[in-house]
């Protein structure tokens, strides 16, 4: 059976029950989008939480699932329930990336993923059931956080605009782009390529799995942080000439502007 990544100390956090039914959502969903599980879609729902803008929850929903939503829930009253069981899981990540509480007590770890750890009983029961061969696990299943952060990964890249690169080398614009390579870190599934990236990001050091993923988690509090002390400027609305009340309306319609669209 896998198990949730939790963090020692206890934040604003999901029941079982909860998580039980957003799996359930995963796997309605999985049917027309097949990106989706329940860690893929909790590492894109923590981008989205950690990103530079608010959108509503039923705006990135339609844009990050396209119209899979629309097709595993088309009834309405399975779409609202379906809503009401993502709604709890963003809920909780919004309070554990809180940033006023984050930038208060900045080496506190208040972010709790759903990350799902195979344990030798899943392989050996995979193997069993003929759904991979013996000797492949380690190439066929997926490391301890990796589909998580593929998941907040694709929000970034999907989400491009909302995820402007810094325009500046600074200490801030360096810190960003590690930030954002703490995460992909964990996405690197080749163990030759993972090992190299690895040393290069922290040389001489040794960093276990566990330790690269508590890396990573600091990583979208930081990045969260990042965002509110670095929001992308607003375009600039321009605005033509306003006529006057007594001038023809733009519109074309021969009536005095203070009669027409100025009325």
């Amino acid at each position: 059976m896998t198990t949730p990544f939790t963090n020692l100390v206890h934040y604003p956090t999901n029941t079982d029950a909860e998580l039980d039914r957003l799996q359930q959502l995963c796997e309605q969903l999985a049917g027309f989008d097949e990106r989706v599980s329940l860690e893929w879609l909790d590492g894109a729902m923590t981008a989205l939480a950690a990103g530079p803008r608010a959108r509503p929850l039923v705006e990135w929903r339609d844009a990050l699932l396209g119209d899979a939503w629309s097709r595993a829930f088309a009834d309405p009253q399975a779409d609202r329930e379906a809503t009401a069981v993502l709604t709890s899981r963003w809920n909780v990540l919004l309070k554990q990336l809180d940033p006023e509480l984050l930038m208060d007590a900045v080496d506190e770890l208040r972010l709790a993923p759903v990350m799902l750890e195979w344990t030798d009983e899943d392989k050996a029961r995979l193997v069993e059931e003929g759904t991979i061969e013996a000797g492949s696990e380690d190439e066929e299943i997926p490391q301890n956080g990796e589909i998580w952060a593929h998941g907040f990964m694709d929000v970034v890249q999907q989400f491009s605009e909302d995820w402007p690169a810094p325009e500046e080398e600074t200490e801030m614009a360096e810190a960003f782009d590690e930030c954002l390579a703490r995460i992909a870190l964990l996405t690197l599934h080749d163990p030759e390529e993972f090992a190299k990236e690895r040393e290069a990001m922290y040389p001489g050091e040794k960093m276990e799995r566990d330790d690269l993923i508590q890396e990573a988690l600091y990583a979208a509090q930081d990045l969260r942080c990042y965002w509110v002390q670095n929001a992308p400027k607003p375009q600039t609305r321009v605005v033509g000439d306003v006529p006057g009340r007594n001038d023809p309306c733009h519109c074309g319609s021969g009536k005095k502007f203070k009669k027409c669209h100025g009325a």
